[in-house]
């Protein structure tokens, strides 16, 4: 049991930080979201006779990830990092109609106390640098997108800027794209995996660093289905009585750019494998939509990913059908 319960908003510059205490009273501390920041947490927390604490904030960008591992090494702490759709959910059901940085970092602590969630593992400095890459190079290929876009319907007179930036964003990729995989390389256990992934037909260069950067610790999940959870790629439905009765949709309450990885290969696996193939076939003769086979094959990537990673043994065809 832990007494105290500590509510973060994470905002780029600052922390809202809502102590709740065992006697239910709160107090309020905003503290810079930086290193000195960090410490003026821990010293203000000394001065509340702070000796056992659970904190929990949403996942939210990147903001977050440094005061949860500065928090995470701190003696009897321990740190939760909770979908913010859980957050927004709680709120609904306390009809709570203020918002502000303030009132969420109090329903960030209420939630603590009544909820229990889970606690949250910092990745290790390898995944952490992979993470960073990854998102680097999405943001990169973003910008390519924008940029192409922009040349089409361009005036002369920026013209030429744009084509001198397209032309610096494919280098930057390319460099970007190398870093990743020297990195992978240069660390065994990541080469391991990337090998163990690289077996199932249908993901590629582009995904498997993505996968390794969030999904490479298998142990974090207690099952397959835990994992998918966490893409968002669970089915949704909805039915009530005999009047209702919605079409399956996934979730998507989960990472999305995990889930949005995982899009290209689900096609490529339906279009160009056999075991791909061979599993949307199975689901036209169930009379199963496009769109649905599409989820499925990205639900069933995901699976896959988690088993060979979990087991340490490559893709079998065999066990599925092909």
């Amino acid at each position: 049991m832990h007494p105290f319960h500590l509510g973060i908003d994470v905002a780029k510059a600052k922390l809202d930080c809502a102590l709740l205490g065992e006697d239910g009273k709160l107090r309020h501390k905003v503290v810079n979201n930086n290193l000195e920041g960090f410490h003026n947490l821990s010293r203000w927390l000394a001065k509340q006779k702070v000796q056992a604490l659970h904190v929990c904030m949403e996942a939210t960008g990147v903001y977050w990830e440094a005061v949860a591992e500065f928090l995470a090494n701190a003696p009897a702490t321990i740190v939760s990092v909770v979908n913010p759709a859980q957050i927004k959910a709680y709120g609904a059901s306390r009809m709570v109609r203020t918002k502000t940085d303030r009132a969420d970092a109090k329903l960030i602590a209420q939630f603590c106390r009544e909820s229990r969630p889970e606690p949250w593992q910092a990745p290790s400095p390898s995944e952490q640098a992979l993470r960073a890459l990854v998102l680097r190079l999405e943001a990169l290929n973003t910008m390519h997108t924008q940029e192409s876009n922009r040349l089409q319907v361009a005036r002369p007179a920026v013209r030429e800027g744009i084509s001198s930036h397209l032309a610096w964003l494919d280098q930057e990729i390319k460099r970007v794209m190398q870093m990743i995989r020297e990195h992978i390389n240069s660390d065994p256990d990541l080469h391991d995996k990337q090998k163990l992934l690289d077996s199932i037909p249908g993901l590629g260069e582009r995904t498997i660093p993505v996968l390794l950067a969030y999904c490479a610790t298998p142990e974090r999940f207690g099952n397959a289905r835990q994992a998918v959870a966490f893409a968002g790629l669970d089915p949704r439905q909805h039915e009530s009585g005999t009047s209702v009765k919605a079409k399956p949709r996934l979730s998507k309450i989960g990472h999305s750019f995990l889930r949005k990885s995982l899009y290209m290969p689900a096609m490529v696996a339906l279009n160009r494998t056999q075991w791909g193939q061979k599993f949307r076939d199975r689901l036209i003769l169930a009379g199963k939509p496009k769109k649905l086979i599409i989820g499925a094959m990205m639900r069933k990537l995901m699976q896959v990913a988690f088993g060979v990673l979990k087991s340490r043994t490559i893709f079998n065809p065999a066990k599925h059908g092909a």
